[in-house]
This record gives C-alpha cells, structure tokens and sequence, in this order.
C-alpha cells in the first residue's frame, strides 16, 4: 500500500469530494471496502482495464494531520495480459493510475516520486532507538 500526500495547502475530501464516485470512474464498480491504519478503504474485485488484478483506494485518516491517499494497484503479469491480446490495455493502465493520483493530489508522476524518495531519506535520517 502507498499513501499519497496532497500539495501544500490542498486536502484529499477537497480534491475529490465524493471519492467512491472517482474511484468507480476511474477503475470500475466497489464490491467491498477492506480496513488499513484503521481506515475503510474501497476494494474494486474485478477491474474494469484487464492489466488490474485488484484496486484498492481511499482516504487513510490520521488524528491531528491531513488525510493520506491510500492505493494498493495489483496488477497481473504482463506476459498474461499479452497473451490475452490486451498488450494496448497496458498505456490505458498507466494512465489511468497517473490521471487518478494526479487528480486526487494534485501531484504530477515526478512530483510524487520526488515526494515518496524524500520520505525515504528522512526515515533512514532517524536515529534508532537506542536503550
């Protein structure tokens, strides 16, 4: 699971105010919802693009801080999706992962790279905790 923050000063209900709506647009119908850090995500079973396996979003909220975006995209194995003859599915995926992050954050791909890579530097900057 990855959790996107939004720009400065943007939050994720303001983004995206009816974020189920997004969510079924973007990747097909809701069949459940599954809990992470407390929070109901939205679960789509059966992806409406054959590259998706599964797609699991929503809002993970925290206590005194700004709610995260929330995306687990499981996706098949490519060789079975070519074989399938849904080599041209692949570009449609990509782009519509980009365009839902993009939409719900605000943040563009190197943004958010940039974003995910300066996170990872700051928690490799903690010290251990030491007794």
């Amino acid at each position: 699971m990855k959790e996107y923050k939004m720009r400065r000063g943007e939050y994720l209900e303001e983004r995206m105010p009816d974020l189920e709506a997004e969510i079924e647009e973007f990747f097909g119908p809701i069949t459940t919802t599954e809990e992470y850090k407390g929070s109901d995500l939205y679960v789509v079973e059966d992806p409406k693009n054959p590259v998706f396996e599964r797609v699991v979003a929503g809002a993970v909220e925290y206590s005194g801080k700004k709610d995260k975006l929330g995306v687990d995209f499981e996706e098949r194995p490519a060789e079975d999706v070519i074989a399938e003859g849904n080599a041209d599915a692949a570009a449609d995926a990509v782009d519509a992962k980009n365009d839902f992050l993009y939409d719900a954050t605000g943040r563009d791909a190197k943004s958010r790279r940039d974003s995910m890579k300066r996170s990872v530097e700051d928690e490799a900057e903690k010290p251990d905790n030491v007794s």
